[in-house]
Order: structure tokens, then C-alpha cells, then sequence
């Protein structure tokens, strides 16, 4: 589960990446906890994974500790610069190549920066964003869903368990 950094920091000094971010977030460790704890005829359902596109580290997993800051991205030349210095597309890319699924929530700009660099690979992306992207994630044979505003939804969340329990 990709998402991006919020101005919501719920932590003081040192946290993990997972435990620092609040706001609009939250609804998305929801569904992160939801899903790493689920269970399906008695194993574990999946094993999940989260990581946040940092203004001051780049692409950070969500165990990785790391500390509060001040700036945080808010728009697409904010997103370009944090590109140029910490190439989180190049990270995702990187580690996104060990997972079946990547469930990604993040702005329109950003997303329209992952498609550009075809960060991903065909097939293996829930993309919750802007519905202008709707025919491009289809065309790649990704899944897509509405964001809302900027958040995932409960909606949305309901329908991304669905689909990883059916596949497990």
C-alpha cells in the first residue's frame, strides 16, 4: 500500500513511518491492519505492506523510523522536486517487483508522474485516484477506483479487501 505524507504527524521525534502520520492516512493503516490481520480458512489472508512518499526521504517503507518535518508536499512542483532529489518513483519501481498487488493512493499530480515513468507493472495495481485516469489504468489491466477527495473511502477500502480476499 503506497500513499503519500500528510501534514497530520502524530509523533514528536522518532517513529516509524507507519505510527507518524495521521489525518487522511488513517483511514489507509485502517485497511493496512485490517488486511495483515485477516485470516481465510484458517491462514493468514496476505501479507501486506506499507510505505509513504516522504517530502524528506523519499519512499520510506512503513517500518522505517524516521522524523517529523516541516515541509510537506502539496502540489506538483512540490512532487517534481522531491522526484529530482529523492527519486521515489525509482524506489517504488525498485520495490514494487516483490509484491503481487500495489495498492496506490496518492494525488492526481503524483499519479500522473507513476504513469508517465511507468513506475509499475501491467497488471498488478489498484490505483484508488482521480477519475481522469480511469481508461489509463484500464488500458495497463490495473484496477481502478474513485478517490475521493484525498482519501481512500470506506468504499474503497471495502472493495480492495474484497478483491485481495477473492484472490487469495
Amino acid at each position: 500500500m503506497v500513499t503519500n505524507d500528510s501534514t497530520v504527524f502524530l509523533k514528536k521525534g522518532l517513529a516509524t513511518a507507519f505510527e507518524m502520520f495521521g489525518g487522511r492516512i488513517e483511514e489507509i493503516k485502517k485497511l493496512v491492519a485490517r488486511l495483515d490481520t485477516a485470516e481465510k480458512d484458517g491462514r493468514k489472508l496476505c501479507d501486506v505492506s506499507y510505505g509513504v512518499i516522504s517530502a524528506r526521504f523519499g519512499f520510506v517503507p512503513g517500518n522505517y523510523v524516521i522524523t517529523n518535518y516541516d515541509d510537506v508536499m502539496s502540489g506538483k512542483e512540490d512532487y517534481e522536486e522531491v522526484q529530482k532529489e529523492k527519486d521515489f518513483l525509482g524506489q517504488l519501481s525498485n520495490v514494487s517487483v516483490f509484491f503481487d498487488r500495489i495498492i496506490v493512493c496518492v494525488p492526481k499530480d503524483m499519479f500522473a508522474m507513476m504513469l508517465e515513468d511507468e513506475t509499475f507493472q501491467q497488471g498488478k495495481v489498484i490505483a484508488v485516484t482521480n477519475p481522469a485516469f480511469e481508461e489509463e489504468c484500464l488500458k495497463r489491466n490495473w484496477m481502478f477506483l474513485e478517490r475521493k477527495g484525498t482519501r481512500l473511502g470506506n468504499d474503497n477500502a471495502e472493495k480492495i479487501f474484497s478483491i485481495i480476499e477473492k484472490e487469495s
